[in-house]
């Protein structure tokens, strides 16, 4: 079940303290600390651009990472905080915390939708909406799905997908409580105009009608 999980390449760094991190800074690097799961902490840095272009990628909290430092065995981490230069908003420093396959943790699972090929609804010239690309789920280390999958194969037009519709990992569940949209096959934009249209006429029987008065004069 679990997918590709990205790596984070970093170095452990000889000293500590604020000397040890600014050196880490001109050397074009961004220091940092992993800690938990049962060992000690280790003082890393990272590579100043690759940190930036994965925080620009977002969702940089909330991505389990394949920790790689040399000399020590690779371990899966996620990124617990980020400090920030108050002035310029680039990356200072990052907390990383070690997980055990049995830890649970907060994760966004791309959706992936299939059977529109066969889909009733597609083929009438219904539209495929998708509400959410993704999804939030709490899951265990040890199974993380690289994605979620969701059938439209049977859905006609006005129908919607919702999360219970959707076969999660065991032990798996979305954070959110409520029976939530994926998505929807929405009707043709041209069905979908007449009806607006339609809506805004009214019908025969509720046109006002103006009584009219006696003739001037009478």
């Amino acid at each position: 079940m679990a997918g590709e999980i990205p790596d984070l390449i970093a170095e452990e760094r000889a000293g500590t303290g604020k000397g040890a991190a600014r050196q880490a800074r001109r050397d074009g690097r961004v220091p940092g600390i992993v800690y938990g799961g049962g060992e000690d902490p280790v003082a890393i840095s990272v590579p100043y651009n690759e940190l930036l272009k994965k925080l620009k990628a977002g969702r940089f909290l909330a991505t389990l990472f394949n920790l790689k430092v040399e000399g020590h065995d690779d371990v899966r981490v996620i990124c617990r905080n980020v400090q920030r230069d108050v002035v310029k908003d680039l990356p200072t420093h990052l907390d990383l915390m070690r997980l055990k396959r049995n830890s649970r943790v907060n994760l966004f699972i791309p959706v992936e939708f299939i059977g529109e090929d066969t889909s009733p609804g597609i083929k009438k010239g219904g539209v495929l909406t998708v509400v959410r690309p993704e999804v939030e789920l709490m899951v265990t280390a040890g199974d993380i799905p690289e994605k979620l999958v969701a059938d439209v194969s049977e859905l006609e037009v006005g129908d919607t997908i919702t999360i219970s519709s959707i076969t999660l990992p065991e032990g798996s569940r979305a954070i959110i409580d409520r029976d939530f949209v994926i998505g929807n096959i929405q009707p043709p934009s041209g069905l979908a105009s007449q009806n607006d249209d339609d809506e805004d006429q009214p019908d025969a029987d509720e046109v006002p009608t103006t009584e009219m008065g006696p003739p001037d004069g009478e």
